[in-house]
């Protein structure tokens, strides 16, 4: 299966010192999946050219979209699952990753599955920006499974490589069963995507009017 990893950070200075910890998250969730024997890509928000004025990419008509912006659709709509990175911004996700999703539609993500893994410098690890991603994230259409993976002094458990630097077995074991859950529910909703009926879910593909009361 393949699954996208969503960098949730858009910052490469300092401060913060170190720069980018999710580059550091993200990279050992790349390692456990492909330990998983499954392919994984990190979607980086340094390599997405979005404009200065915020327009999603169904808003440019057929054809007419930035090509890194239609490619990157058609790699969301072919994966099976996701892994969402996020630091915490005043109690919520972060905006970088919150811009660079609200590019696409919630068809691209239907009927996949997402994990929600946060990390922090300090000692809460990003957990209190995982409760708003599990709304953001349903609606988008990419249930968030239930086990989330919090990282706090993420700084300090993992090196530039994403390599943790104390208790590796125990580390693997908790992120782990975020990503285990992921690929179980991946595999099931693959399964009924191929063979089941998803015209049935009533997935919201046309326009927010599918979404009102009779």
């Amino acid at each position: 299966m393949k699954f996208l990893i969503f960098l949730g950070s858009a910052r490469d200075s300092t401060p913060p010192r170190p720069a980018r910890l999710g580059q550091r998250v993200s990279l050992m969730c790349h390692r456990l999946i492909a330990e998983r024997a499954h392919d994984a890509r990190i979607i980086d928000p340094l390599e997405y050219d979005m404009g200065g004025i915020f327009k999603p990419h169904f808003a440019y008509g057929e054809g007419r979209a930035p090509r890194a912006l239609s490619d990157l659709a058609e790699e969301i709509s072919a994966a099976d699952g996701y892994v969402m990175v996020s630091p915490e911004y005043n109690h919520s996700m972060s905006p970088a990753l919150a811009h660079l999703l609200n590019h696409f539609g919630a068809s691209r993500f239907a009927w996949k599955p997402s994990a929600i893994v946060t990390y922090s410098a300090g000692q809460w690890g990003g957990a209190r920006a995982s409760m708003g991603m599990r709304g953001f994230l349903s609606e988008l259409g990419c249930l968030p499974v239930s086990a989330m993976s919090h990282l706090p002094k993420a700084q300090e458990v993992l090196d530039d490589a994403g390599a943790w630097t104390t208790g590796p077995a125990e580390w693997d074991g908790y992120v782990g069963r975020t990503l285990g859950q992921l690929e179980w529910w991946a595999e099931a909703a693959q399964r009924q995507r191929l063979e089941g009926d998803t015209e049935a879910t009533g997935a919201f593909d046309r326009a927010p009017s599918q979404r009102n009361a009779p």
